[in-house]
This record gives C-alpha cells, sequence and structure tokens, in this order.
C-alpha cells in the first residue's frame, strides 16, 4: 500500500477545482482521493475513513489529504436513509482523466449496482495503476469488473463474505479487516475504513502522527488489516489464546469439508481435550456444537444472499443431505431453510393476511 500511495502522481502539486475541500485551495504534497459513493452507501463507512483525515489536516496546519465525492446521481441516499450531494457526477469525473486513487464505498444490495460507467471508470484507474480502494460491499463491484481476478487477495464486508466466495471462487477471499494486492485495497467497511485510514496516514506521515490522530479521535489504537472481522466479541474483548482464535478460523475456512477435531488439533498443537477446555471456557458450548453454528450460518447468510438452491447450500456447508441440514437448520433457527429467503417470507406473510 506505501509504494502504491507513495508512487501516485496525485500525492504532489495536485490542485482541485472546489469540491468538498472548498475553492482554489493548495494542494502541494497533498494526498488527493476521489471517493465514489453508491446508492444504498454506508454513512459510518465514509465517516470512519474521511474523518481521520480531516483530523489530520487540522492537526498539521495544512492540507495533507483532500477529497471530493462522487456520485451516480444527485442526492445519493445511504442505507441509513441520509441524502449527500455530491461534488461531481461519475460521467463527468471519468471523462476529466483525473489522476487520483478512487475509493468506492459500498452498501445495500451491491449486486444491483453494476454499471458500465463504473466498469469503465475502474478499467480505466486499473490500466494506469492507480489506487483502487473498495470498501464495505464494493468488492463485489471490483470482481464484476474483472479487477479483482484470478487468485487476488481480498476481503468484503462479513455479510457478504460467504456469497462472495461462491460467486467468485478463483479469489481468494480473506476474513480480515483490509487486504491490499497490488495496486487494490479491498476493506470490510463499517468501523475497519477508519483502521484503514490511519494505517494511510501511518504509511504516508509515520506512526506517530497516526497513533496521535487516533487519540485525537478517542480511539485508543488502530488495528492493523490482519484482524479478523469475524472473531467473537468476547475473545476481542479478553484478548483471549491465540491458538482458540486459530481453531475458529480454520473452522471458518473448512465450511464445505468439516475437519474433525482430531485433525483441528494436530493442526493447531493442541490436544482434543485442550480444544475442548478452550471452547467451555470462552464459547460456553463444544468445539463440534460451534463448529455446527458456523455452517449453519454461512448457510444462512446463503440463503439470504444468493439465488443457491437449498441443495446447493447444503453441500457448501459441508451437509452430505438436504434432509439432514433442514432438520439441523430448523432445529438452530426455527425455520425451515425454504422459508429463510425474503420473496418467500413475503408470500407466507400474503398466505397468513389472507
Amino acid at each position: 500500500m506505501a509504494e502504491a500511495l507513495n508512487a501516485d502522481s496525485s500525492v504532489s502539486g495536485a490542485h482541485f477545482d472546489g469540491g468538498s475541500q472548498g475553492e482554489n485551495a493548495s494542494y502541494e504534497g497533498t494526498l488527493r482521493l476521489s471517493i465514489l459513493v453508491l446508492p444504498g452507501f454506508s454513512q459510518l463507512s465514509l465517516s470512519s475513513f474521511v474523518e481521520p483525515f480531516h483530523q489530520a489536516n487540522c492537526s498539521a496546519g495544512k492540507r495533507l489529504f483532500a477529497w471530493r465525492v462522487i456520485g451516480m446521481s444527485s442526492p445519493v441516499v445511504s442505507s441509513s436513509g441520509i441524502a449527500i450531494a455530491p461534488d461531481i457526477d461519475i460521467k463527468t469525473y471519468k471523462d476529466g482523466g483525473d489522476d487520483s486513487p478512487v475509493v468506492l464505498i459500498g452498501g445495500e444490495r451491491i449486486e444491483e449496482q453494476r454499471s458500465p460507467l463504473i466498469s469503465a471508470l475502474l478499467r480505466m484507474k486499473n490500466r494506469r495503476k492507480l489506487p483502487i480502494f473498495a470498501l464495505g460491499t464494493a468488492a463485489w463491484l471490483l470482481a464484476d469488473a474483472g479487477i479483482l481476478h484470478g487468485a487476488m487477495r481480498c476481503t468484503v464486508h462479513w455479510s457478504k463474505l460467504a456469497a462472495f466466495a461462491e460467486k467468485f471462487p478463483e479469489l481468494v477471499t480473506e476474513d480480515c479487516l483490509f487486504v491490499q494486492d497490488g495496486s487494490v485495497t479491498t476493506c470490510a467497511g463499517e468501523f475497519a475504513a477508519f483502521d484503514l485510514a490511519a494505517e494511510m496516514i501511518h504509511l504516508t506521515r509515520g506512526e506517530d502522527f497516526a497513533r496521535q490522530i487516533c487519540a485525537q479521535l478517542s480511539a485508543d489504537r488502530f488495528r492493523t488489516g490482519s484482524h479478523c472481522q469475524s472473531v467473537p466479541i468476547g475473545l476481542r474483548a479478553t484478548g483471549a489464546v491465540e491458538k482458540l482464535i486459530r481453531v475458529i478460523k480454520l473452522m471458518e475456512k473448512h465450511v464445505e469439508d468439516p475437519l474433525p477435531l482430531k485433525k483441528i488439533a494436530q493442526i493447531v498443537s493442541l490436544s482434543r481435550r485442550q480444544i475442548e477446555r478452550l471452547f467451555i471456557k470462552h464459547m460456553k458450548t463444544t468445539p463440534m456444537n460451534y463448529y455446527a453454528q458456523v455452517r449453519l450460518k454461512k448457510a444462512r447468510q446463503l440463503l439470504e444472499t444468493t439465488d443457491m438452491s437449498v441443495i446447493e447450500v447444503a453441500v457448501a456447508c459441508g451437509y452430505v443431505s438436504s434432509s439432514h441440514f433442514s432438520k439441523a437448520f430448523k432445529d438452530h433457527f426455527r425455520l425451515l431453510p425454504s422459508h429463510t429467503r425474503p420473496w418467500t417470507n413475503a408470500v407466507l406473510n400474503c398466505s397468513n393476511a389472507a
């Protein structure tokens, strides 16, 4: 990431006409960012990403960072219903040949946000080897456009991890806060956007300055990109045993081909009894019960966010038969897999009303 940011021509001698940073401002030595907010974008991701840069400018007494907001239309409505007016529309921005890094901020229904204009803009940036950042669910559009391809490493918001991995199986989809592969950086969004911004400040202005900005924003630290999105809250808070987290990550990685506890124990160099004690102490359940929950939660996510059939979901989650899967799913969620999809619930509600 450091090489991509420091090599980019937008770091020095840059200038914006108007936009979010005011008119006719001097941007000597400034890192410029163009932020494309998509309909249904996460307001939290946008604020978490921008505020550290704003605070950095205030603390330094000069514009170290600058940004402007791009939109497909005006206004752009966020997932929380807050509307913002972009500084420039995407067509005008694309035709202007701007050489700044582009940041996409996704949100709800990202699969429906495909656009020839977005794809063309991303490919233009990629051809010129300019940094591309995708926050929240926006990695989906990068994969659709072929910017993410082959065995590139990437991440996406946890709500789309399962569906994304099934849709783009060739990609190395990681459960982490943010990850860079070449000139492309993908980020889980939400509060992870803050960590990404802090890391960018760290890389361009130094660690001490980045920590100062965190302190001013009431954050005691910023997390590295390799931190997991899905580590249970209790483990984050207690700083629990690293090997327990490794066990959980193994379970999440091997959902389609579940590992026996004996094999997991061998991989993490623990005995079965040690693993059982760790789970009882920290997770209040047995290892295999927790493993079953991991598989069923992924199944529900696939049912709610893809058009995969029930049997396809069952296989993707390591079940040998749809009947076994349906029983396990109903026992856990008190709901049949076939009644999980939004359109099914709508039909059932209409039937009940009639």
